[in-house]
């Protein structure tokens, strides 16, 4: 790895690590972005960024629940990972699906107030319509939006 490919993978890290993820999550995921070939074992993925082999089979686990990478079929146990095309637009979607569980939650917030409590009960119907809004409108208006981008930019390359 040269230096320029280790700031941009270290840089990768720290922002998933802004994102909730770990660093060695985002430093995986970043070299799977730039590497030559794409597809890499666990074995590379631990030598090339001097982390063990246990610790980027977790990382490499949580990326492929996530959506954002995949495990290639192989013969032998040594299993090739790459970047899966269209990996954010599904976490995208999964997360802005999630916002559900805040409606839940306010909804039975809602019911326990009692009717003398409007400051709460006001909190409470601002947080659940942000959420019904992420969850449905938004959700499909901001997939929408990222399909439209991305094909224009991909038509200006």
């Amino acid at each position: 790895m040269t230096p320029e490919e280790s700031e941009f993978v270290d840089r990768i890290g720290l922002f998933m690590e802004l994102l909730g993820g770990s660093r060695t999550m985002g430093r995986v995921y970043g070299w799977l972005m730039i590497a030559d070939p794409p597809e890499q074992s666990l074995t590379a993925l631990a030598d090339t960024l001097s982390v063990s082999k246990a610790s980027v089979s977790t990382v490499a686990r949580q990326l492929q629940e996530g959506g954002l990478i995949e495990r290639l079929p192989s013969a032998s146990r040594q299993h090739r990972y790459r970047v899966r095309p269209g990996g954010f637009t599904s976490v995208l979607s999964v997360q802005l699906s999630r916002m559900k569980l805040g409606i839940e939650a306010a909804d039975f917030g809602l019911a326990i107030l009692d009717g003398d409590r409007p400051d709460q009960r006001e909190r409470l119907e601002d947080f659940k319509h942000f959420c019904e809004f992420s969850s449905q409108a938004y959700h499909d208006e901001m997939l929408r939006l990222w399909a439209d981008y991305r094909q224009s930019q991909r038509r200006g390359s």
